[in-house]
């Protein structure tokens, strides 16, 4: 961890070094035709929490040792993450025959009076292109309440567009969201996510290269029929029933279009605290 801080403040070219060098996987999915990443975009958004831990992603270095176990144990295809965590991993040579996934739109600060604003503050379509990365991931909630929402809907489908024509994923993950005692909730219900979907689905000039990222809700059949784009489900908070989660997961999978996960807190902070085995369980998952 010290060479990585030495590097960074005496040779900061280091960084496109370490790009370059990068062994990069030649399929986007592995033998299974299924996907595992580790998400790790959380603290550009100012969310730190992780389940009792308000705080639990604010270390940097503990950060980077969980996201580095997870991301060697077998089954696991890649991370998602803003540039400043990409590069710490690039430096740290993690990422060779790994998907990469850059984190586009953090602007929208967890708890701020203009969450729903969530401008593209970190990855551009180009920066991705150019740093090797395999796609971009973009949040887009939709409060039919908030004025700042179209801003959102057409950033979203210009990064799309952008992604598609350079021919990376562009991961999409919507909701239907609302405030709630002048906090951002995103609405669970099955409707809601059909909703979310129909209109992420649409977004661009071309949906070729279109993922959809989604939480596991009830009727999740009916849910998945509503759109043909491939899919991955997100993990959430720290589940109070890791079991249960596990179960939720295990059972969505057997639709046809979602093809695996995409988990950040509930792997890197699990309730025991063991990385490795929520990393392997959630690879169990998969198969």
């Amino acid at each position: 961890m010290s060479a990585l801080v030495e590097a960074r403040a005496v040779r900061p070219s280091a960084v496109g070094e370490a790009a370059r060098r990068r062994v990069r996987r030649r399929r986007l999915l592995g033998p299974s035709g299924r996907l595992m990443i580790v998400a790790a975009d959380h603290p550009a958004r100012g969310a730190l929490g992780a389940g009792p831990r308000p705080l639990a992603m604010a270390d940097r270095r503990d950060l980077l040792e969980r996201l580095c176990t997870v991301l060697d144990r077998p089954g696991v295809d890649g991370v998602l993450g803003t540039p400043d965590i990409i590069e710490d991993l690039l430096l740290l040579g993690a990422l060779d025959d790994k998907v990469v996934i850059g984190s586009m739109n953090r602007g929208g600060l967890a708890g701020a009076a203009f969450e729903i604003d969530d401008r593209f503050t970190a990855y551009t379509a180009e920066a991705i292109a150019a740093g090797g990365l395999d796609g971009g991931k973009m949040l887009l909630r939709i409060d039919d309440r908030d004025q700042a929402t179209p801003a959102t809907v057409q950033a979203c489908a210009g990064a799309v567009s952008e992604l598609a024509g350079r021919g990376l994923m562009a991961m999409v993950e919507p909701f239907i969201s609302h405030r709630v005692d002048g906090r951002i909730r995103n609405v669970l219900t099955p409707e809601a996510m059909i909703r979310a979907i129909a209109i992420a689905s649409g977004l661009g000039a071309t949906s070729a290269c279109t993922w959809l990222k989604v939480p596991v809700v009830d009727d999740m059949e009916r849910v998945m029929a509503a759109t043909t784009l491939p899919t991955l489900l997100l993990g959430g908070e720290v589940p109070a029933d890791p079991d249960a989660a596990l179960a939720g997961w295990q059972q969505a999978m057997r639709l046809p279009n979602v093809r695996g996960l995409v988990v950040g807190r509930s792997l890197l902070y699990p309730a025991d605290d063991d990385v490795a085995g929520a990393a392997d369980a959630a690879v169990e998952v998969l198969k």
